[in-house]
């Protein structure tokens, strides 16, 4: 498939035209579908889950919680890079049938990092969409295999990425085949040190304006204070992304990874009244339930 980016105005300012999954049409978005979910069709979508899956009933009732509330999409770590090698590393493939148990039970797909190529076979009945973390951003032999792949592949930009880095990395995707490529911004290190990231939502509009590919953003990371998610989760909402995806835990203190940026599900549950109010006046209005339930394998 030939993918051509919308020329943008000042080339001086370091990103070079676009060639990946850019069309001519401009902002016009390539809508990508996961499991029975359509991104980037003029809804809002949100993805929500505990960044680590730790065992059956956490899963379940986390589950449980944001598709009452009405989120579309699950997420969920099954292996997770984590900076200290004693942290916890996830669950791993023994916990494959509980996530695709809980998975189909309650009609609703998953989006799971991967972290290496190995893994796309094992887990490729088990999630709808792959990951690419920040830190894989620049993981060429991942995103050469993904590019083979039929599955959507979520994009995080890299942590010190500049968005034509962040683009080029999508268009190895693109061209090994793969044109169900969702971007997402879960901010950049800066100077800055109050917050864990500096959300960039200038790279949400530029993005938008300037390529087809759907733009979701991460909230959670790219703060890591909780009580400022929902905030920067509005923000996105209002600057035009195509949907967030945020974590959520039923008790944060709890939690095996990121809890001090975890929502409870009353946070969520609040945050998701404000979102659809933003949703709807930004002309993105949240996606039908029935338009979001996930694969029934």
């Amino acid at each position: 498939m030939e993918v051509k980016r919308t020329q943008h105005p000042k080339e001086s300012h370091g990103v070079s035209p676009a060639k990946g999954h850019g069309t001519t049409h401009l902002g016009k978005t390539h809508v990508v579908r996961v499991g029975n979910h359509l991104v980037g069709d003029g809804h809002f979508t949100v993805i929500a889950g505990p960044c680590s899956i730790e065992n059956p009933s956490q899963f379940q009732e986390t589950v449980e919680g944001v598709k009452a509330e009405g989120a579309h999409l699950l997420r969920g770590g099954i292996w997770k890079m984590r900076t200290s090698y004693q942290s916890f590393q996830g669950v791993g493939r023994d916990g494959f049938e509980f996530i695709r148990d809980t998975c189909r039970n309650n009609g609703m797909s998953l989006v799971s990092e991967i972290t290496d190529p190995r893994q796309i076979e094992e887990v490729y009945d088990v999630v709808e969409m792959f990951q690419v973390g920040s830190r894989n951003m620049h993981n060429y032999a991942l995103l050469k295999e993904l590019g083979k792949q039929k599955k959507p592949v979520l994009l995080k930009r890299g942590f010190a990425a500049l968005i034509d880095e962040w683009l080029k990395s999508a268009e190895y995707l693109v061209a090994g085949g793969n044109d169900n490529v969702i971007l997402c911004e879960r901010g950049i290190r800066t100077f800055e040190t109050a917050m864990r990231n500096t959300l960039d939502l200038n790279a949400v509009a530029y993005v938008k304006q300037y390529s087809s590919y759907p733009v979701i953003v991460d909230p959670s990371h790219a703060v890591g204070i909780r009580d400022l998610v929902p905030q920067l989760a509005l923000a996105s909402a209002a600057v035009g992304a195509d949907g967030i995806i945020v974590e959520v835990h039923p008790r944060p203190a709890e939690a095996l990874s990121d809890g001090m940026q975890a929502l409870t599900l009353g946070d969520f549950k609040e945050m998701m009244i404000k979102l659809k109010k933003i949703a709807e006046v930004v002309g993105l209005p949240f996606a039908p339930i029935d338009n979001a339930e996930g694969s029934s394998r």
